[in-house]
């Protein structure tokens, strides 16, 4: 068993946009029965008091000063809970010091991080870290990368009930997303780039799609970055901004796993943009947009309103195809808008998930669906408003 600690959760990052998103989420959990034992984490003191008069949650919830600068504060803080869930990216700029106090320490992480050079790195760095002192190390657990990461576990354990052994070929196909990502997302974006471009290690980790998962090479995976007719749906399909994370973390978890759904797995992800010639243009034109590497839409801090966010939704198609020609689906699906009303409820679902459904796991850095698949599909499902639906049965 664990050591016991003063609190359950802390929230770092608590004044930013998301960070009170989540704040706001858990506050609401509470009031409707949920013991938790939680605080908020943050620079400044006086901002962290009017997110929790804000968001409705006890006026004695502890407030933690802490800041990514400060290594003794981020050991401190640590040290007082069972799991830091943070919000505060770009996580190659403002996270190292916290993985490795984590790691050091014991404690489990959540984060909403969508940089694989980075994640890469804290791998090598921290992995066996963590190993050691039984701290769970979970990247992604937003909607990059939980419904690509447990959409594809769900439709392998279906292959195994129903094919008697797991599907090597996987498509990812976006059937609709209504809703924009968040501003954490488009600077973790850019930074991700910036370090590429001074950084000739970083940029092979962003081409490899194997660079999560050290001492394994699978076969070569599509590539994704060109408007295509899929078969599997006679229809146009167009890159998808999140591929280049979520592709690394479906393997990822493939890997940790040890490989149940085969050393030849190939997966990838597309937005599906429709039939004929209109499904082209779009297509195209999403080829064609660049809008995430530049300064429009929100920057981090700022983000759609409550109505907004909860106008939102989205809906992935998950196709196995077995080598036989057999083919089963499975789709995810999410009632909020992905990059904050969604993402929110995911992660602090799988801070809770930690605690409550799989408490005494080993440490290391895993994935969502490599720790927690089952326990944490159930909990999406009844609490955060995802659907995970066996299609066409």
């Amino acid at each position: 068993m664990r050591t016991p600690t003063e609190f359950d959760i802390v929230v770092y990052g608590a004044t930013g946009f998301t960070g009170k998103l989540v704040a706001e989420y858990l506050a609401a959990r509470q009031k409707a029965g949920l013991a938790l034992r939680w605080a908020l984490a943050g620079r400044q003191l006086d901002k962290l008091s009017a997110v929790r008069a804000e968001v409705g949650a006890p006026p004695d919830l502890p407030l933690i000063a802490a800041d990514g600068e400060d290594v003794s504060s981020l050991s401190a803080m640590a040290g007082r809970t069972r799991v830091v869930l943070t919000t505060v990216g770009p996580y190659q700029i403002y996270g190292s010091g916290l993985v490795a106090a984590c790691a050091t320490r014991g404690t489990d992480y959540v984060d909403l991080c969508g940089e694989p050079a980075w994640m890469a790195e804290m791998i090598d760095s921290y992995d066996g870290k963590a190993r050691a002192s039984g701290a769970r190390i979970v990247f992604s657990c937003g909607f990059d990368s939980i419904p690509s990461d447990l959409g594809v576990y769900m439709l392998e354990q279906a292959a195994r009930t129903e094919f008697g052994a797991p599907v090597s070929r996987v498509k990812c196909r976006v059937r609709s997303m209504k809703g924009t990502f968040s501003g954490g997302t488009a600077a973790s974006m850019k930074a991700t780039m910036a370090a590429a471009f001074k950084d000739p290690v970083v940029m092979e980790r962003l081409k490899n799609p194997f660079s999560l998962t050290p001492g394994f090479t699978g076969p070569k995976q599509p590539h994704g970055m060109k408007p295509e007719v899929d078969p599997a749906l006679d229809m146009w399909v167009a890159p998808f901004v999140m591929a280049a994370i979520n592709t690394r973390n479906v393997h990822r978890t493939n890997f940790l796993l040890g490989h149940p759904y085969g050393a030849d797995f190939v997966y990838d992800e597309m937005i599906v943009t429709g039939p004929g010639d209109k499904g082209k243009a779009v297509a195209e034109a999403i080829a064609g947009d660049k809008s995430m590497g530049s300064d429009k839409g929100p920057k981090p801090g700022e983000g759609p309103s409550k109505a907004e966010r909860e106008a939102g939704s989205y809906d992935l198609l998950f196709i196995g195809e077995a080598a036989d020609g057999r083919s089963l689906r499975v789709s995810v699906k999410g009632d909020r808008d992905p990059g904050y009303g969604s993402t929110c409820k995911m992660i602090s679902e799988s801070a809770l998930c930690l605690i409550e459904d799989v408490p005494d796991t080993k440490g290391g850095i895993t994935t969502p669906a490599a720790l927690m698949a089952e326990p944490l599909i159930k909990r999406l499902t009844t609490h955060a408003g995802l659907t995970f639906t066996r299609e066409g049965v």
